[in-house]
Order: C-alpha cells, then structure tokens, then sequence
C-alpha cells in the first residue's frame, strides 16, 4: 500500500500520525548523527519528512540512505527545491503553494520536475500547500515570494483548501512555516477539515506535545515537528504517542 493511500485509510479510521521534519543543514553530524537517528526510530514518530528551503551544507541524499538503513517508517521529501528531489524515498509531496500567486511555485517548478521525478518511479502525492501566519516573515514564504494567509481569516484558509481539493489535488498542508512564532491556529484547522475530505497534514512553530494534541484535536490527521526536534536531538520523550491519543480520544469521545 502507498504512502497516500495509508494516510487515508488513518484519516478513516481516526488514527493520527507523527512526522518529524529534518532540514538536512540543521541536523547532527558524526556520531551525534547516529544516536538522533537511533533516538527517531525508539520514538513514537510515524514518519519522516526531509527537505528545507534552502540547503547549502548537505543535500537530502546525504540524510536519505542513513535513515532508510536504521528508521522503519515511512520517508517522504519535502522538497524546497526541484534539486531536493533524490531517488530512496517513498514518497514526494508534489507541492502546489495555493496561498500564493507566484506561477513558479503552482506550476512553473513542477514543470522543470516532472520528467526526472516520473523517471525516479516513486509514489508522487499532488499537495495543496497553503501558507498561514502573521509574521516574523517565515523561510518558505521569503523563498517563494509569496505572502502567508493571516492568522485570523481562517474562512480563506478553509476556501484555498477547497479550492484545491476541487482542482483534484490529494492532499492538503497547512505550514505556519519553520520557526514561527506561532503556529496555524485551530480555527483554521477545524474550518478545513470541516469543509474538505482530504487527508490534512499541520507544521511550522509547533513545539510542544500540548500543541500537537491541539492540532490532532483540531482535525489534522498528521502534525509535522521540525524546529522543536532540531533543537533537542538527543531527548525526544516529550514527543506524545499517537496511538495514546487514539485511546484517549476513544474513551472520551
């Protein structure tokens, strides 16, 4: 079974998923590299995403075999660039950045992909990207020149979300971007898991368990930590395990 088709099946189910973001220039080297790895795999992380906005240390190959080699759950690129798109994943969100009006980021980028992505032959998952926040001005939203949808206007959040869902895209992603100062509000998750079917992924600015049990909460069916594990690489026992939402979620609900 593909990786979209697994996250659906979740999203059915009521069962939620973890993923840690890894920007392959802010992570650990040599040994220290080793442990963080061997520390994600003993964590309740579901997931792994890899790429950053801009790379210019180590390239996402570099991160990929190693943690193909000592991580069992599933590895998907996150790519800030065509370039970050490298054969060994299961999968690459195909982004489509539907909060904003630059033409590279909805078409023009897939465009100059497409062609050696078929080739590479892995699962490609066609996702609405949808930037939220009020500032500090995030990474993603400088690089691609775009500007985030405002914190407070979740009834446009939940429009562009099913603005893509109509135009056929399969998933949709809500990023407050890495380093926010905050995080995509709960009003805008629960307007667009309310008004879409897709499967619905959160990150940016997340940083604690209580943030990731209010996103789950509020509807995501998986919540993306990037900034928060970079900072701690050796100590993620704070991470929550989603399965003991699952529980909790079962005997209140």
């Amino acid at each position: 079974m593909n990786w979209l088709s697994t996250l659906v099946q979740d999203q059915m189910e009521g069962t939620k998923r973890l993923a840690a973001l890894l920007d392959p220039d802010d992570l650990p080297v040599g040994r220290d590299w080793v442990r963080f790895i061997d520390a994600l795999a003993a964590s309740p992380v579901t997931d792994v995403f890899i790429g950053g906005s801009l790379l210019n240390r180590r390239q996402v190959k570099d991160v990929l075999h190693p943690l193909r080699a000592r991580f069992q759950g599933r590895l998907t690129i996150f790519p800030g660039s065509p370039e970050q798109v490298t054969p060994g994943a299961d999968s690459v969100l195909f982004l489509s950045l539907i909060s904003g009006r630059n033409p590279d980021f909805l078409i023009g980028r897939h465009v100059e992909s497409a062609m050696r992505i078929k080739q590479m032959g892995m699962e490609v998952v066609p996702t609405g990207y949808i930037l939220v926040g009020d500032g500090p001005l995030s990474t993603a939203a400088y690089i691609s020149q775009t500007t985030p949808i405002p914190l407070h206007k979740p009834q446009i959040v939940a429009a562009t979300a099913v603005a893509g869902e109509m135009l056929g895209l399969k998933l949709t992603f809500l990023d407050a971007g890495s380093g926010a100062g905050q995080p995509v509000p709960v009003s805008a998750i629960s307007a667009v898991r309310k008004s879409t079917s897709t499967p619905l992924i959160i990150g940016g600015g997340i940083q604690d368990a209580a943030g990731i049990h209010a996103a789950w909460h509020a509807g995501a069916d998986l919540v993306v930590v990037g900034q928060a594990i970079e900072q701690r690489p050796q100590d993620l026992s704070w991470l929550p395990d989603p399965k003991n939402y699952q529980k909790i979620a079962r005997q209140t609900g």
